[in-house]
C-alpha cells in the first residue's frame, strides 16, 4: 500500500478521533456552564448545547478534510510521522482555538447575565406615582 495513503488513513482516525472526542467533552462539560448562563432553563442550555456540539463537528471536520491533502509523495516512514505530526498538530491548535473561542463567548454571556441580575438601582425607589389622566 502506498505510504501516502497509509498517513492519510492514520491522520483521518486520529483526526475524527479526537474531534469526536473534544466535541463529547465539551458538550457533557458544558451542559452545567449553559445552564448558568442562560439562567437554569435546562432545556434551552440543552438546545444551544447541541446547536453548538453540531457547529463544532461541522468546523472541525470540514478542517480535516480539506487538510488531507498533502504537499507530495511520501517516501519512507520517517515522512509518515513528519506529516502526520504537522497535521495531527494543527487540527489540535484548530480544537484548542475552537473550544477556547466558545469558552470566552459564552463567559462573556455569563458575565452580562450575572451584573444584570447583581444591579441594583442607583437610588432607591422613593414612592409611587400615579398615572396623569389621559394617559
Amino acid at each position: 500500500m502506498d505510504r501516502t495513503v497509509v498517513a492519510y488513513v492514520i491522520y483521518l482516525i486520529v483526526s475524527i478521533g479526537l474531534t469526536v472526542w473534544v466535541a463529547r467533552t465539551l458538550s457533557r462539560n458544558g451542559r452545567i456552564f449553559l445552564a448558568d448562563v442562560l439562567r437554569g432553563n435546562e432545556k434551552l442550555a440543552e438546545a444551544v448545547n447541541h446547536l453548538l456540539v453540531v457547529g463544532f463537528y461541522l468546523v472541525n471536520l470540514g478542517f480535516v478534510a480539506l487538510y488531507l491533502s498533502g504537499d507530495g509523495t511520501i517516501e519512507d516512514t520517517r515522512g509518515i510521522f513528519e506529516a502526520l505530526s504537522t497535521k495531527v498538530g494543527v487540527v489540535l491548535l484548530v480544537l484548542g482555538v475552537m473550544h477556547l473561542g466558545n469558552v470566552f463567548v459564552l463567559n462573556k454571556i455569563r458575565r452580562r447575565g450575572v451584573m444584570e441580575r447583581e444591579q441594583v438601582p442607583p437610588i432607591a425607589p422613593q414612592g409611587w406615582v400615579p398615572p396623569t389622566a389621559g394617559a
